[in-house]
């Protein structure tokens, strides 16, 4: 039986190092805040891989009080949830994601983000979506203040 799971995140914007985004470096003047190197779009699809195992959340598996994950490459931790999933005799079969922020425009590098997510999962390609869009302005992505990701997943027996 396929099992579905749904994952979402979101992070504040800060000056600093870098942006990171499905494990690609994307130019920007801003970085995301977080424990790990802030991948928000990663740490969704974390989320939904985790919740169709019924494995928890992202939180519970790798917490921000644990030292281990400061600076943690978030594709990697993606790998260790598949890893996870596996161990329940379950696979990833597709993935569908949304990024959500005014700024930067994301087109140029879904492509790139798509490739990196799908090493990390296992699957063709083919089997990954990465959508890029705006919330016209409104909430806290409209004004610029940070990014959200919304992430499913479908796993299936291996």
């Amino acid at each position: 039986m396929n099992r579905i799971g749904v994952g979402f995140d979101v992070h504040r914007f800060k000056t600093g190092r870098r942006l990171i985004l499905g494990g690609v470096e994307i130019p920007f003047e801003k970085e995301l805040t977080g424990h790990s190197d802030a991948d928000v779009l990663a740490h969704a699809v974390c989320d939904a891989v985790l919740g169709a195992a019924g494995l928890g959340d992202i939180g519970t598996q790798f917490p921000d009080t644990d030292e281990r994950y400061v600076g943690a490459d978030s594709i990697e931790l993606l790998r260790q949830v598949v890893a996870m999933a596996a161990e329940r005799s379950l696979t990833p079969k597709n993935v569908d994601t949304i990024i959500i922020a005014e700024r930067p425009k994301l087109a140029p590098y879904t492509d790139e983000i798509r490739k990196r997510l799908a090493g990390a999962l296992g699957l063709e390609e083919e089997f990954v979506n990465v959508k890029a869009t705006t919330s016209e302005g409104l909430g806290f992505t409209g004004r610029g203040e940070g990014m959200a990701a919304h992430a499913v997943c479908t796993l299936g027996p291996e």
